[in-house]
């Protein structure tokens, strides 16, 4: 069948051309509407559900809120994990998903729940789902700094104009605040004159909450006009709060002024932001809506802010603190960088190897096409282009032109062989038809090949699949070429003066070295094999020393620095130790901004504590930066220079650091998780495996977080006291609410604008607990105030700053950084330590976590993935042969084509890793490949010796000339397949720029395997050919000659 497409295709060329000018426009059309992204998308599928509690301690919320959603949360169709954190005043339930799941199924699912889950919560308590954005969504953040203005109105500007700007651009899910000031109005009671008017903090509530209403009354006619009827009642300033009347004695009004001191102060806040250590800013997060083309969202969003700009007080200016756009093209940059040097060198080795122009453009032609081909498919599938998509092209281009410059060559062969009254289009579709179906089975192989990358899950899953994909496309789109394009351009270029193979210098030359080889190897066929044998088993000695890791890192061009302090320290404190960092990290030349970031932003998507930094590092361009620097020695030097007491640092980039905290909650390339149901023991059984891990080598930073590290003072009513003077618990929960919590009563509307009103007691009189029990009156039934000591014991207690759980059991993380270790050689170590010395109480567990879970999860699909590949490859090679014999030479020659990539693996100091991993599984393809284009060649020449000695069998000579001009004489195509190959890898091993990291690792054991898998195939195969052939032929060359003797 595949003889007589190619057999149409040459003989409709007009056809074949039009049908490749619809292709071609499609690709083009593909290319330029294909979304844009530095890397895939790799975070799961989330849905977040946030509760705020305000004023709660974090018991508190774990206990009222935080523990029935989760609960609730736990039966979820399709949820993988469900994750709760617990914090001040505020509660996150993170449920994780399944692959392949809907991200608005699974927010209408978690919907459904939360509506039968919220019975369970206090009054007034309102769960709402988070943004519909992904975890990696965090693609642009800004500083807002003005010369003259304070950051409370920093603050208002970024909440009531800028963020309401960016929120309307294409494609944001969300514009998250933190950073400066929210303006709130405080009304500072005194006690004194509260008890000398007789007025109680309810009393003060009331009036302040019943005081601030619009409504409206329908509508009047008036002269013929209809005029719509509103009483205007809303709080609008100081002055309006404290006129607010409380009650009237004998026609006198006490006002709110007259008992309490109205002031503009700022609201309590748990984030904090910092610009290049030069003091507070308030900021902005734009977050991108899942599915959205980032680099898009960013572009609206910055023209968004270009207009705002224009309107924003003289002086103040939007300072971008973190653009993903960077990265993003300077790794499409990378990537088109490399497809044209490889276009560009493949072409080069085609016209070498050739020495004709016109039949290298077969090749060159027919390349552009499939890559074309392959965007198209792209875009069908929805599938963006990023460092992956586009690198599953970069690694095929080499194999996409295999078929074609075989079939050129073999068609140079045939005309040169060709009687001269043939016609040219006979012969070039005599000679593709030759070596065309088992070049289309080959390419085959490779696309199959790839295809157990599919099955893999999880973030790999998700950082290779685009990859799997296009070199899928890719190969698929050459095989298809090879038997329709490739035939009819063969007709139109394939013609002129071509150099006869005997004369071509190159061929000559490889025919020279590789006959006295081939010679020698028929002479010592069994020497040969165990010589290869023998490499195979030296090689075992490199894979040992090899390490094992996830991923390798890739450089983003930002760093991120992710300090832990201790739990408790306040906001201010936090503030300045910030600000002291920064200052030292902008000393360094190679940094161009520095951003902190302490404690939350108003968003969902941001789950952390005071007590956790994120500093933004953006670096200058590195022909910018001091000689010999490296972002590894920038980032141990930076280390050096911040180090503090009781400050635990960690190192990541952005989308590395969101993505690990939200698929494993786990920060740091190791974390180790404790679970129990008693923080105070987890906290010490934590600390002790913290004190075990600092020892392992390669660690930089171990740090167990500190959950019971909280100050609480504990205010707990005396039952039998209240009962004497009439009051439930209540009364005294609602004073502790107001007097200390400052608890927001009401709404300011001004304008676009909403400002809370809150009531509190004076300072001085919630300084000590003693003042409190003192000063802090309860009203009673029948009238009067009791001090709050008399009805309750008010001490200092230690307790939980934060609690997690994961799905459903209490958890203490050990976040561990290293440096200089390979992930899983560590991690083995590390384990058998912490087992050697920490003794767990009966119902605690450790699981380790971090990417170390991933490397583990990819290693066992691995596991199944790579038989799966080999026995594809079997099959398909059988399905091509259709002899045992023949599929088994091939299927040998895979053991071998890993001995050069883990050499060169160990000679580059790579790891192990799934990028490797999928090298060698595409490694495969091509190196059976190889070994099927060999077998072609020698099958054909025994073929034409067995024709030549009709009616007997061939004689061990005979059948060894055979294999001579099987392996020798057509020693330019297999060549030329293999150089192009190892041609197209090379601009990816010497590329340098976002994204190489990776690629590199796939390019690596390629290239290596390359090198050894063409060893064995111009070498070990033939010996292996002449065994199996020549077996039992010897006999029959000896009978013959005793019967030539007996003659004579």
């Amino acid at each position: 069948m595949i003889g007589r497409i190619i057999t149409w295709s040459a003989r409709n060329l007009m056809l074949v051309f039009f049908a490749t000018a619809m292709i071609v426009g499609a690709g083009v059309w593909s290319l330029r509407n294909l979304p844009i992204d530095a890397i895939p998308d790799l975070s799961d599928v989330q849905v977040i559900v946030l509760t705020n509690y305000p004023g709660q301690a974090p018991q508190v919320v774990e206990d009222q809120v935080t523990y029935p959603l989760t609960s609730a949360m736990l039966t979820v169709p399709r949820s993988r994990v469900v994750r709760g954190f617990s914090f001040f005043g505020i509660s996150f339930v993170y449920i994780i998903f399944e692959d392949g799941v809907d991200p608005y199924w699974a927010r209408s699912r978690v919907l459904e729940y939360l509506n039968a889950a919220a019975a369970n919560l206090p009054a007034g308590v309102t769960p709402a789902l988070g943004p519909d954005a992904t975890g990696v969504g965090w693609v642009y953040q800004y500083a807002i700094t003005g010369e003259n203005l304070s950051l409370a109105e920093l603050r208002t500007l970024q909440d009531w104009v800028v963020r309401f700007g960016v929120s309307r651009a294409e494609g944001v899910s969300e514009v998250a605040s933190v950073g400066g000031f929210v303006k709130q109005y405080s009304v500072t009671v005194d006690p004194v004159r509260m008890r000398a008017q007789g007025i109680t903090l309810s009393d003060i509530g009331k009036a302040v909450a019943s005081s601030n209403m619009d409504t409206g009354g329908r509508t009047v006619e008036l002269s013929e006009f209809e005029f719509m009827v509103r009483g205007r009642g809303y709080l609008s300033g100081t002055e309006d709060i404290g006129n607010i009347t409380l009650r009237s004695v004998a026609g006198v009004p006490i006002l709110l002024s007259d008992v309490a001191r109205i002031e503009n102060v700022p609201d309590g806040r748990r984030g904090i932001t910092e610009l290049n250590g030069e003091g507070e800013v308030a900021s902005g997060i734009v977050l991108q809506r899942v599915g959205a083309n980032a680099l898009d969202v960013i572009e609206n969003a910055k023209s968004e802010l270009d207009v705002i700009a224009q309107s924003l007080p003289e002086g103040t200016e939007i300072v971008p603190v973190y653009d993903r756009s960077n990265l993003i093209l300077s790794a499409i940059k990378t990537l088109k960088t490399t497809l044209l040097e490889e276009s560009l060198v493949v072409a080069a080795v085609t016209i070498l190897f050739l020495l004709h122009f016109r039949s290298a453009l077969v090749a060159i032609v027919m390349l552009p096409v499939g890559l074309l081909m392959a965007f198209t498919a792209m875009k069908v599938l929805g599938i963006g282009a990023n460092i992956m998509s586009l690198g599953g092209i970069a690694i095929a281009i080499g194999a996409m032109i295999d078929a074609a410059i075989v079939m050129i060559e073999n068609a140079h062969k045939h005309l040169e062989r060709a009687a001269p009254d043939k016609p040219r289009v006979e012969v070039l579709i005599e000679a593709a038809t030759e070596v065309g179906p088992a070049l289309f089975f080959s390419l085959l192989i490779i696309t199959v090949s790839f295809l157990p990358i599919f099955s893999l899950e999880g973030q790999e899953g998700r950082m290779f699949g685009p990859l799997a994909y296009t070199k899928t496309f890719s190969m698929a789109a050459a095989a298809f070429l090879s038997v329709t394009l490739v035939p009819a351009l063969m007709v139109v270029f394939v013609r002129g003066r071509i150099i006869p193979e005997h004369k071509n210098p190159v061929n000559r030359f490889l025919i020279a070295v590789y006959r006295p080889v081939i010679t020698g190897v028929l002479k010592a066929k069994t020497l040969t094999i165990v010589v290869a044998l023998a490499a195979l088993v030296v090689t075992i000695w490199p894979a040992r020393q090899l390490g094992s890791e996830f991923m390798p890192t890739l450089n983003e061009g930002t760093l991120m620095y992710m300090p832990t302090t201790l739990p408790g320290l306040s906001v201010t404190k936090a503030a300045e130790l910030m600000q002291t960092q920064d200052r030292i990290i902008k000393t360094f030349p190679e940094v161009l901004t520095v951003f902190g970031k302490a404690g939350r932003a108003l968003t969902a998507t941001d789950p952390a504590p005071t007590s956790m930094f994120e500093t933004i590092i953006q670096l200058r361009p590195e022909e910018d930066w001091r000689p010999g620097v490296t972002i590894e020695s920038l980032r141990q030097e930076m280390d050096a220079a911040l180090q503090f007491p009781g400050v635990s640092n960690a190192w990541t980039m952005p989308i590395r650091a969101r993505i690990d905290m939200l698929s494993t909650g786990i920060r740091t390339p190791v974390g180790i998780k404790v679970y129990g149901d008693n923080l105070t023991e987890m906290a010490k059984v934590a600390r002790e495996v913290e004190a075990v891990v600092r020892t392992v080598p390669g660690t930089t930073s171990a740090y167990a977080e500190r959950v019971i590290g909280g100050y609480y003072l504990d205010i707990t009513p005396n039952r039998a006291a209240l009962g004497r003077y009439g009051l439930s618990v209540q009364d005294v929960q609602e004073v502790i609410g107001m007097a200390l919590g400052a608890k927001a009563i009401t709404q300011t509307v001004e304008g676009r604008e909403r400002y809370n009103v809150a009531v509190r007691y004076p300072a001085a009189l919630r300084s000590d607990p003693e003042a409190i029990g003192r000063e802090v009156q309860v009203a009673l039934p029948g009238g009067g105030t009791i001090p709050l000591g008399d009805v309750a014991t008010i001490e200092r207690t230690r307790g939980a700053t934060s609690i997690r759980t994961e799905n459903g059991q209490l958890a203490v993380y050990i976040f561990v950084d290293i440096a200089g270790r390979d992930l899983g050689g560590y991690v083995a170590e590390a384990q058998a330590a912490v087992a050697a010395s920490v003794t767990l109480p009966q119902g605690y567990s450790l699981g380790w976590s971090g990417q170390f879970e991933y490397l583990e999860r990819a290693k066992q699909r691995l596991a199944v993935v790579v038989p799966l590949t080999l026995a594809l490859i079997f099959l398909l090679l059988f399905l091509n042969f259709r002899r045992l014999t023949e599929t088994l030479i091939v299927m040998l020659s895979l053991p071998f084509a890993l001995v050069g990539g883990i050499w060169l693996m160990w000679f580059m100091g790579f790891n192990m890793s799934v990028a490797v991993a999928v090298g060698f599984i595409a490694l495969a393809g091509v190196a059976a490949e190889t070994g099927v284009i060999m077998l072609i060649y020698l099958d054909h020449a025994l073929t034409e010796a067995k024709e030549r000695v009709k009616g007997r069998d061939l004689t061990r000579e005979e059948l060894y000339a055979a294999i001579m001009v099987g392996a020798v004489d057509r020693v330019r195509p297999k060549m030329m397949t293999v150089v192009a190959i190892m041609a197209g890898l090379m601009p990816i091993l010497w590329a340098h720029g976002t994204g190489s990291e990776i690629m590199q690792r796939i390019a690596v054991p390629m290239i290596g395997g390359m090198v050894s898998s063409t060893l064995l195939t111009l070498i070990v195969i033939p010996a292996v050919y002449g065994i199996i052939k020549g077996w039992g032929l010897e006999s029959v060359h000896i009978n013959r000659s005793i019967v030539q003797q007996t003659q004579s």
